[in-house]
């Protein structure tokens, strides 16, 4: 995750309940309740068309927002659940948890690479090639990092990099059990071609 955190609108819904809810689905917006925190739960709705965009950039429930309200504090919310209509795929409500700052949370960290110009592989004309441009990490609420950085002075062509071989931010850790690989320099385009040009060794009768 790169950047600021993404801010999330929502209106505050008059009235709970089926009937309450049917009504906010018939006036275009996808009724949702707000729970979690310090604050009691709290109904709320958005426009369809807003969350369906936001559903269809992905990651919604993975993403870190700032919920803004009219006559609200900001707060810092995920989305816990969505729920779809079991026909048309389409979201009829969803929910929304408040963080405190010692929540810990999945979420998808931006991956900056630097040092390329200290890399003897891509000196060589080796090409950077990147696997994970993101990866998702458990993080607390209160500590969210804005990337982590790989480092890739001293690299060659043929080597790995693998998610064991990052520094982590304290109190960060991958979601995911396996070292998995985050990039790697592969040999240029026109090397690759000549080695595989080069006939075979046949042994001399």
């Amino acid at each position: 995750m790169a950047g600021e955190i993404p801010d999330l609108e929502v209106l505050e819904r008059s009235g709970t309940g089926k009937g309450a809810a049917r009504q906010a689905r018939r006036d275009g917006m996808v009724p949702g309740i707000l729970f979690g925190g310090e604050g009691d739960p709290l109904a709320i709705q958005m426009p369809f068309n807003v969350l369906l965009k936001r559903l269809k950039a992905g990651r919604f429930k993975s993403t870190l927002f700032n919920l803004k309200m009219e006559g609200k504090d900001d707060v810092r919310v995920i989305c816990r659940d969505v729920q779809r209509d079991v026909v048309k795929d389409l979201p009829t409500h969803f929910d929304l948890m408040r963080l405190r700052r010692t929540s810990r949370i999945a979420l998808y960290i931006h991956v900056d690479f630097i040092n390329e110009d200290k890399a003897p592989g891509i000196k060589k004309g080796g090409v950077l090639t990147i696997v994970r441009q993101e990866v998702e990490l458990n993080v607390l609420a209160g500590d969210i990092p804005d990337h982590i950085t790989v480092d890739l002075e001293g690299k060659d062509i043929g080597d790995v990099i693998h998610i064991s071989d990052v520094v982590l931010p304290e109190g960060a850790r991958p979601t995911i059990d396996r070292d998995f690989v985050i990039a790697n320099i592969s040999a240029p385009r026109g090397l690759k071609a000549a080695a595989d040009d080069e006939p075979e060794e046949t042994a001399e009768e």
